[in-house]
C-alpha cells in the first residue's frame, strides 16, 4: 500500500473548515442574497392541525421549525486490531476511523439521536465488498453475513480499508428505522443523510473492488430499494412539497415544509454529496424539482431543486450561512464535531455554535458520555440539558407557540 490513499485526502478536506468551506458558504450567502431578497412567509392555508397536536400548543409547527441531535457516520464500527496495525502503517490519520456507534436501534431509543448517516455503495450483483483487502492482509478469516452475497445497496465507511458496520445493507439499516418509526409514531420525522460513495482508485488498482457509476439508472435502483421499506406514505418527499405551477424552491419559500402533525412517524432522506453531476444525473428527465424522486438533493439558494442544504461548518462566517438559510426556510445539516479535535480538547465551542445556529439536523460522532474517554476529554454532544431528544429551533421556532417538552409524544 502507499502512504496515503487518495481517500484519505478526500475524506480530510471534508473535515476540513478551511478555504473550500468558506468558499462554498460565500457563494452561498451571494446565490441566497440574489435570488431571495424578498422576505419569506409561511402559508397560513394549511388544513387545521389534530386537536392533541393544537392541545399541546405545537400544531403549526413545521418541520423546519425543530431542532435534533444525528450522528456522523452513524453504522460505523471500529477495525479489529490486527487491521488497525496494517491502518497505522499505511494512513497516519487512521485514528480518526477509531470510534463505534451503537446499533440504531439504540441510538434511537437510549442516546436520544433523531437523525442518521449511512454511506452508501452500488451492489447490483452482490458480493463485491465481500472480502477486503485489509481483511485478507491481516490473516483474518473471511466475512460470513450472507447478506453481503446479495444483490442490492452495501452501508460501509471505505470499500476493502474500513469497512465494519452495524448494519451491511440500506435494507437492513432501512428496516431497523422504520421498525422503531412504527414503534413511535408520535416521533419527530427521522433525516436519514445518504453519502453515495465510490471506491478507491488506489485500491482498485491493487485488486480491490470497483463500484459501479452512479448514473440515473442506477439512481433509480437506490429509489426503488429506499421505496421497498419506506412507501411513499411514510416518507417526505419533493413531491410532498411542491405545489402546481412551482419550483420546489418557489414553494419552500412561500409555503415551508409540511406541518409537524403531518410528518410524525415519517423519515425523509437527504443527499449528502455537492457533486453537480451526481445531483443532475438524479434529476435528468425532467426532474428538476427532485419530481418522484426520494432524496432531497444538497442545493444552493436559486436552484429549482433546492430545499436541503448541507453547511458542515458552522464556525465563524459558516453560522450566520446556516441562520440565513434557516430562516429562509430551508433545512440545514451540520456537524457539532469533527474527528478528534473536540473529543481530543474538550471543547464545546463548535457544539455551541451548531446548535445557535438553527440548523435542523445537528451531526455528531458523540452522542453520549463516555465515547471521547478514550481521546482523553468528557466531550459529548448534546440539546441542552432537559430539552429532551428534540427542542425548539432556536432561529425559527414561533416561542409562544413551541413549549418545550412538548414535541414528541
Amino acid at each position: 500500500m502507499r502512504t496515503t490513499y487518495g481517500y484519505t485526502s478526500r475524506l480530510r478536506s471534508t473535515f476540513a473548515s478551511g478555504s473550500g468551506a468558506g468558499r462554498r458558504a460565500a457563494r452561498r450567502i451571494l446565490a441566497a442574497g440574489a435570488a431571495l431578497a424578498a422576505t419569506v412567509t409561511l402559508s397560513s392555508a394549511a388544513p387545521a392541525p389534530p386537536s392533541g397536536e393544537a392541545a399541546a400548543g405545537t400544531g403549526s409547527l413545521r418541520v423546519t421549525q425543530i431542532q435534533a441531535m444525528a450522528t456522523h457516520n452513524s453504522y460505523h464500527r471500529e477495525a479489529p486490531f490486527a487491521e488497525q496495525q496494517l491502518m497505522a502503517q499505511h494512513d497516519p490519520s487512521f485514528r480518526t476511523l477509531l470510534y463505534s456507534h451503537a446499533s440504531l436501534p439504540v441510538q434511537f431509543s437510549l442516546q436520544q439521536a433523531r437523525g442518521i448517516e449511512l454511506d452508501v455503495f452500488p451492489d447490483p450483483d452482490g458480493g463485491l465488498y465481500a472480502d477486503p483487502l485489509i481483511r485478507k492482509e491481516a490473516g483474518l478469516p473471511p466475512l460470513t453475513d450472507p447478506e453481503l452475497r446479495e444483490p442490492g445497496f452495501k452501508v460501509l465507511h471505505w470499500a476493502d480499508f474500513d469497512y465494519r458496520s452495524s448494519c451491511v445493507s440500506l435494507r437492513r439499516c432501512l428496516r431497523q428505522v422504520k421498525q422503531w418509526s412504527e414503534s413511535r409514531p408520535g416521533g419527530v420525522p427521522v433525516p436519514v443523510l445518504l453519502e453515495l460513495k465510490e471506491t478507491d482508485p488506489e485500491l482498485e488498482a491493487r485488486g480491490g473492488a470497483k463500484s459501479p457509476p452512479w448514473d440515473t439508472k442506477m439512481l433509480d435502483a437506490l429509489d426503488a430499494e429506499i421505496r421497498s421499506v419506506f412507501p411513499d406514505e411514510d416518507t417526505i418527499t419533493a413531491d410532498d412539497i411542491r405545489r402546481p405551477g412551482q419550483t420546489l424552491e418557489e414553494s419552500v419559500l412561500r409555503h415551508g415544509w409540511p406541518r409537524l402533525s403531518d410528518a410524525r412517524g415519517k423519515a425523509m432522506f437527504l443527499m449528502d454529496n455537492d457533486d453537480r453531476r451526481l445531483q443532475d444525473a438524479y434529476r435528468a428527465g425532467g426532474r428538476e424539482s427532485l419530481q418522484g424522486r426520494v432524496l432531497f438533493t444538497d442545493s444552493e439558494p436559486g436552484r429549482p431543486d433546492a430545499a436541503f442544504m448541507k453547511v458542515n461548518d458552522p464556525t465563524g462566517s459558516g453560522k450566520a450561512v446556516i441562520r440565513d438559510l434557516v430562516r429562509k426556510g430551508y433545512f440545514v445539516r451540520t456537524r457539532s464535531d469533527v474527528p478528534l479535535d473536540q473529543a481530543e480538547s474538550g471543547d464545546e465551542g463548535m457544539l455551541r455554535d451548531a446548535l445557535s445556529s438553527g440548523a435542523q439536523m445537528v451531526s455528531t460522532d458523540f452522542p453520549v458520555p463516555g465515547l471521547a474517554a478514550r481521546y482523553g476529554s468528557d466531550y459529548v454532544a448534546e440539546l441542552p440539558h432537559g430539552s429532551g431528544p428534540v427542542r425548539c429551533n432556536p432561529v425559527t421556532a414561533p416561542r409562544p407557540e413551541c413549549p418545550p417538552g412538548e414535541l414528541e409524544r
